[in-house]
């Protein structure tokens, strides 16, 4: 999970429980379980997605441009403390091809970065320095605020015979636009089915044979779906029905 920078493309698929379940009987054929996921355990991931004050980012990408880019902090745990590792990270979507990268640091350093704009102490690491030049150029662009709460948990897999494959299945998105932090528990709305998983296929090349032979005979067909997309729409709509509701009352 400590990947700190990767470029590939990414194909989403929302799954029932009788079609997670089936894929299940299969896919050990074929993957490697994460090693946080033996055993069928999952694994917690929590963001905090930046924005400008009129959600420039988000809006940009719902709009499906060429180039798109995200900014979020990530962490492993929940709530996180301040001197708990999180991934502040640019998230860039060139022509379909996701591009990642990530630098390491405690919250408290991640939120005098993006608040104060105080630098955590260089590590060393070229690769730390450069992610941080980019983020910087970034910053100076978009003056952005945490502005979207996401969370879920994940279950993973790697190819047997291709490492750089992988399947995840997420469950219980939450998702909120208040209390927008680490340092809190995991609470909001639930953006897909309690029994439905998120399944996204990672692949730098094709998709295997037999992975497209099992989504066909299971009738799972591709989906456009972002979680923080899905949220903000959320609550573009629940706006607008409480507009609607107060115009009415009116009336």
């Amino acid at each position: 999970m400590a990947i700190q920078t990767f470029e590939r493309r990414e194909i989403k698929f929302l799954l029932s429980a009788e079609q997670y379940e089936a894929l299940q009987e299969v896919l050990t054929q074929y993957m490697n379980p994460d090693p946080y996921c033996i055993d069928g355990k999952t694994y917690g991931i929590y963001n905090v997605y930046y924005d400008t004050e009129n959600d420039d980012l988000i809006r940009q990408s719902i709009e499906k441009p060429y180039y798109k880019e995200k900014i979020r902090l990530r962490s492993y745990l929940s709530p996180a403390g301040p001197e708990d590792r999180v991934f502040l990270e640019i998230k860039k979507k060139i022509g379909g091809i996701v591009n990642k990268r990530r630098v390491t640091m405690t919250l408290e350093e991640a939120n005098n970065y993006m608040f104060h704009g105080i630098r955590p102490a260089d590590n060393g690491k070229y690769i730390q320095r450069q992610v941080l030049k980019e983020l910087d150029v970034l910053l100076s662009r978009y003056h952005v605020t945490p502005k979207q709460y996401i969370s879920y948990e994940r279950a993973a897999y790697f190819g047997k015979d291709d490492g750089n494959f992988r399947l995840t299945f997420d469950r219980n998105i939450t998702a909120r636009r208040y209390d927008v932090a680490l340092d809190l528990e995991s609470y909001g709305e639930q953006l897909i089915p309690e029994t439905a998983r998120l399944m996204e296929v990672k692949i730098n090349g094709s998709m295997p044979k037999w992975l497209a032979e099992q989504l066909a005979a299971l009738k799972i067909y591709k989906i456009s779906f972002s979680k923080y997309g899905r949220a903000y729409q959320n609550e573009v709509r629940a706006r607008m029905e409480e507009q609607k509701r107060s115009r009415l009352s009116y009336v």
